[in-house]
């Protein structure tokens, strides 16, 4: 419980268990509440669950925020079957780390979730694609599957309701790039982890060709709160826009580093005062390596999607990473760059090339401002535009987004 600061805090919602339920034992899981979602779920019927995850404003928690909703009406809809679930655990954005606190302390969570979310699309298989550097994720998923198989919690006949479900754990090889949602199917299927083009979508044509619902395991634990206290009771926590609670993986130049849970809304500002944001503070990274960064002046941007939006920008997955004037700025960029070009699959020229000219750059003005340096950022800045504009997905879009925030938000070069 160490990853997290607040535990124990009776106000928590997604946290709420970890640091104080035996993350082994389904027993004290259900005496802390577990599976009266799933009861709810059942009673509901699949269009009910539907309904109240798309009343309660639940959009996706890994960065591109697509209401939840909308995706599992799209994949229940469709008359192409087998239909498919997978969870997202192949968490690899630098900085976050909120998954593997919740898949380490609360697995049984992610185990329901996912059968509610098989339920109400109409799915009777679930893959769970976990990140490989995640032993101890693996470890505890692999048995609270195995309990819950055990106790008529998965399996051919879940809670003796005559819904058929199961999960089988797939394990990612250390790809970043196998974190977007196609590349990701790509990978299950045994091939390379790159990304398809869309459309078809994967509602429509996703793993093995058929309808499939991807959700990231912080947006599926989402769904057990959103059935038990009702989709109103939820939806009033947050903003109008930004319903429910969110996780926020916080570190660098602070006291308390962890992970934090706070409802949407809360201010920049209010979370590094939790985690004790040191003297000295130089910039604050939002959203990771593809996020952006922001100065200690701006702290009082409001962590929601729109107000991060508005502030020019990203919310991504809920990372914080804060930084004092001890930290050359030009080594974290280079360092972002070379991460960049490492995990680039070289599918497609703009993020291929790309991302290679961007590292090169930043090396030749590593110890060079002003002048010296234009040259460099122009040529930065259309490299970065052509990655934006033509790269097939999210990795080449924004792989420039935090040199281009360092550049002018914070004149690195200046």
């Amino acid at each position: 419980a160490l990853a997290v600061p607040q535990a124990g805090q009776s106000d928590l919602i997604l946290l709420r268990r970890i640091g104080l339920v035996d993350p082994l034992s389904l027993d004290d899981y259900r005496a802390h509440g577990g599976y009266t979602a799933l009861r709810h779920a059942f009673a509901l019927g699949p269009a009910g669950v539907i309904r109240e995850v798309t009343d309660s404003g639940l959009v996706g928690r890994g960065g591109a925020a697509f209401p939840t909703g909308r995706k599992w009406q799209a994949t229940a809809s469709q008359p192409d079957h087998p239909h498919y679930l997978v969870c997202n655990a192949d968490e690899s954005e630098p900085g976050t780390f909120k998954d593997r606190v919740v898949m380490e302390g609360d697995p049984y969570a992610l185990v329901e979730a996912m059968t509610i979310a098989g339920y109400a699309t109409g799915a009777h298989k679930g893959y769970l694609y976990l990140r490989g550097e995640y032993p101890r994720a693996l470890d505890r998923l692999t048995h609270a599957i195995g309990q819950a198989r055990a106790r008529g919690l998965l399996g051919d006949d879940v809670l003796g309701q005559g819904y058929a479900f199961d999960i089988e754990i797939r394990r990612g090889a250390g790809a970043y790039i196998c974190g977007e949602e196609t590349a990701l199917f790509n990978s299950i299927e045994g091939y390379r982890g790159e990304p398809r083009s869309k459309p078809p979508f994967p509602v429509e044509k996703g793993l093995f060709g058929k309808p499939t619902a991807e959700n990231n395991v912080e947006t599926l634990v989402n769904v057990l709160p959103i059935l038990t206290m009702g989709a109103p009771a939820y939806a009033a926590i947050g903003t109008g826009r930004s319903t429910g609670p969110k996780l926020f993986c916080v570190s660098g130049s602070v006291d308390r580093p962890g992970i934090y849970e706070l409802p949407f809304g809360a201010t920049l500002g209010e979370l590094l005062e939790l985690a004790g944001v040191r003297e000295r503070l130089r910039a604050v990274l939002l959203g990771g390596a593809a996020g952006g960064f922001v100065r200690p002046d701006e702290l009082d941007i409001p962590l929601t999607f729109e107000g991060t939006r508005e502030a020019g920008t990203t919310l991504g997955s809920g990372v914080v990473m804060a930084f004092d004037d001890t930290v050359p700025l030009p080594r974290l960029l280079l360092r972002i760059a070379e991460f960049f070009r490492d995990e680039s699959c070289g599918q497609c020229v703009p993020c291929r090339v790309g991302t290679v000219r961007q590292e090169e750059a930043l090396h030749r003005i590593a110890e060079r401002t002003g002048a010296d340096a234009a040259g460099d950022i122009a040529l930065l800045r259309e490299v970065g535009r052509a990655m934006r504009d033509a790269s097939i997905c999210g990795l080449g879009q924004t792989a420039w987004n935090a040199v281009e925030s360092a550049i002018d938000r914070l004149g690195a070069y200046e």
